[in-house]
């Protein structure tokens, strides 16, 4: 049916009805004496007979129409009547004893006297059913094309974001995804194998048809056929599919469903799989809802090339990069180590972050967190060979500055245009030391024995490839040292980059995350990544490396602690000086807690103040019958404390003094490249019943 015919549709209105519903006719209307008199055609139109039994009175003429009706037209009239005015116009419907009502159309004019008093009111009065009929079709129709526009539009929106398989399945079934199609059910089916796998069922009860999740391609289901065939089949009466196809019979009394239909999903002449919408409501497909539903069909199909051939690049590459990263992690001895790698959960899910974990001579271990420029396989590859290349120049003893150097001339000399940033450090955790450089990369954070954080500070130099570019391959190293029971933290950008937010409030939420987290290497990992990784990094590659160094309680009888405090921290040294005070409470020493305090305030006050960088403290029981405390205070500082006699006026040089008094015996020994200045107090007698708990 064009625009043009006359509607047979929505009203069910025949030619001849069409004719006869056109009909004008004219009435005259007498105020003085209260009669209207109609003509022929008026009265077909008001719905009387033109025969005698029309007696003239107004209330006759309108006495079909409803009672809301005849009184807004009452008052229409009423209105134009006292108001002064020429004409009216008035449009109400008339029911019909054997139909929908008639639609009436009155036009009128109002004569009036010199006076201006009302006498006479003529007009014209049409049946406009036939109008209104062609109205509300045309607008029915607007209001279809519109609902069917809108189907595509949010369909189509909505798979323009989709990038895997997934991605489109999850936009098929996720949160308002059978409304944008217009279905109150979906089955999704893939080709594979000579198989039809049905990878996303959404709809009501449809969970039945698991049985037919994995099923040979063939004519024994009606998707199935459709794929084979690839033409689709539209089911107005969804109970007698059974007949077609007996095995799905037994699962249809289950389903709320009265019809549906099954699409073939071809791209580019290729079959992919096939789509099936399930209607609740609906009982036919006319031709605008068939051409929706096959539109619908090539959208899906469309997007699920486009996501199958993006599966099948991603799963090659993060094969390709699966190969470049380590295997598997060395066991270490005097500490733990845990990696992880994120890939991003949009792109192609390879880049070129990496980590490793390097065996060297003399016990050491070497670690190394980088990221190579890009999100491709090129950056995957290259991460490849520059972990490799850096791990032989480690292996080879060097120092970690010339294995940078060396590593930065490695990615020059390649064929690529690509630069890397890395932090590398060599661990000697029998001594708790870290020789660390930085190549353009985020600096490591340490987790304290008492849960603070810190980000020491590592001087850096210029990105790998881009040192070499400019001549410049100096990667000044950074000592540091590592407590017993410490945590060594090393990661990518992506784990504390959050899109809108500059990176120093992304290394605030680290340190905020590692100092709330568990302390074993492992767990603290899996914490980090879910706390972060999963919040904010999953746009970009992560790889994080955590080292923690074995605690050292001692023993029940022999406890210990340890604890790092930095240069110019002031809360760092009164915290020092309270653990220390109820660690020998915890212990049953409460009578050498004051002094205990006093001396530690004075020894790591020498240290913080007269040398360069911070400073190990170690609180211990000697094991003896009668027991000694002693207190030891580790620093980087050749240079040895010496006894001096200070002023009554003089405001320093009096710790010495203070160790002399407090102290059963004090003593200074060389350690590596610094010092450590000790003092032991007591002995205190154990007594019976007296207990002391491990750190």
């Amino acid at each position: 049916m064009t625009d043009e015919d006359p509607p047979t549709r929505h009203g069910e209105i025949g030619p001849a009805e069409w004719l006869a519903m056109n009909r004008t006719g004219s009435f005259d209307w007498d105020l003085d004496t209260g009669t209207i008199d109609v003509d022929r055609s008026g009265l077909l139109v008001f719905g009387l007979a033109p025969d005698d039994t029309y007696d003239g009175r107004p209330v006759s003429l309108i006495a079909r129409l409803a009672p809301e009706e005849r009184a807004k037209l009452e008052e229409v009239v009423r209105q134009a009547v006292t108001s002064g005015e020429v004409s009216y116009t008035a449009h109400f419907p008339i029911p019909q004893d054997d139909g929908p009502p008639h639609w009436t159309h009155v036009q009128a004019r109002i004569l009036r006297s010199p006076d201006g008093r009302a006498r006479r009111i003529v007009g014209v009065v049409r049946d406009t059913t036939a109008e209104v009929t062609r109205i509300a079709f045309v607008q029915e129709l607007e209001r279809r094309r519109e609902v069917q526009t809108n189907i595509v539009e949010r369909t189509t929106r909505a798979l323009s974001r989709a990038v895997t398989v997934d991605d489109v399945t999850a936009a098929l079934t996720g949160p308002g995804g059978l409304a944008r199609l217009g279905a109150d059910g979906l089955a999704l089916g893939l080709v594979e194998n000579g198989s039809l796998n049905i990878i996303a069922l959404s709809g009501e009860s449809l969970d039945v048809l698991n049985d037919f999740r994995v099923r040979r391609l063939d004519r024994g289901l009606p998707l199935a056929e459709a794929v084979l065939s690839g033409r689709p089949r539209f089911v107005s009466s969804f109970s007698t599919l059974g007949q077609d196809y007996p095995e799905l019979a037994p699962y249809l009394a289950r389903l709320p469903f009265r019809a549906a239909c099954y699409l073939p999903l071809v791209a580019q002449a290729r079959s992919l799989g096939g789509m099936a919408l399930y209607y609740r409501g609906r009982t036919s497909f006319n031709a605008d809802e068939r051409n929706l539903a096959l539109g619908l069909a090539a959208i899906v199909a469309q997007s699920l090339q486009r996501a199958i051939l993006f599966d099948e690049e991603r799963e090659l590459a993060t094969g390709l990069q699966a190969t470049m990263l380590p295997r598997r992690i060395p066991e270490i001895t005097g500490g733990e180590i845990a990696v992880r790698y994120h890939a991003a959960w949009s792109g192609r899910q390879v880049g070129g972050d990496w980590y490793d974990v390097i065996p060297l001579p003399r016990g050491r271990v070497g670690i190394v967190v980088g990221d190579v420029q890009g999100h491709d396989t090129h950056a995957a590859a290259i991460m490849g060979q520059l972990r490799i290349a850096l791990r032989a120049y480690a292996g080879e003893g060097h120092a970690p500055s010339t294995v940078l150097a060396r590593a930065s001339r490695f990615l020059a000399e390649l064929d690529t245009n690509r630069f890397a940033t890395c932090t590398y450090a060599q661990v000697d955790l029998g001594s708790g030391t870290l020789r660390a450089v930085r190549a353009g990369h985020l600096g490591p954070l340490i987790r304290h024995t008492d849960g603070r954080v810190g980000q020491p500070k590592l001087r850096g130099g210029l990105p790998l490839g881009l040192a070499t570019a400019f001549g410049d391959e100096e990667f000044p190293e950074t000592r540091l040292d590592l407590v017993p029971g410490e945590t060594l933290v090393l990661c990518t950008d992506g784990l504390v980059e959050q899109p809108g937010s500059d990176i120093e409030t992304g290394l605030t939420a680290l340190s905020e995350a590692i100092s709330s987290g568990p302390p074993q290497a492992e767990a603290l990992a899996d914490h980090l990544s879910e706390r972060l990784w999963e919040r904010w990094g999953s746009g970009d590659d992560v790889a994080l490396l955590v080292l923690r160094r074995s605690p050292d309680p001692g023993t029940v009888r022999a406890p210990r602690i340890h604890q790092y405090i930095h240069q110019a921290d002031p809360q760092g040294l009164s915290d020092a000086r309270a653990a220390v005070g109820q660690a020998l409470r915890d212990w049953g020493m409460e009578e050498l807690a004051d002094d205990a305090e006093l001396l530690t305030g004075e020894l790591l006050v020498n240290v913080l103040l007269h040398t360069e960088g911070g400073a190990v403290l170690t609180l211990e029981v000697l094991p003896e019958p009668v027991r000694r405390v002693r207190l030891s205070v580790q620093d980087r500082s050749s240079a040895w404390p010496r006894r001096r006699t200070p002023g009554e006026a003089a405001t320093s040089g009096r710790g010495l003094l203070l160790l002399d008094a407090l102290a059963s015996r004090w003593g200074v020994e060389p350690r590596g490249e610094g010092k450590a200045v000790w003092c032991e107090i007591g002995p205190v007698a154990v007594t019976a019943g007296s207990a002391v708990n491990g750190s």
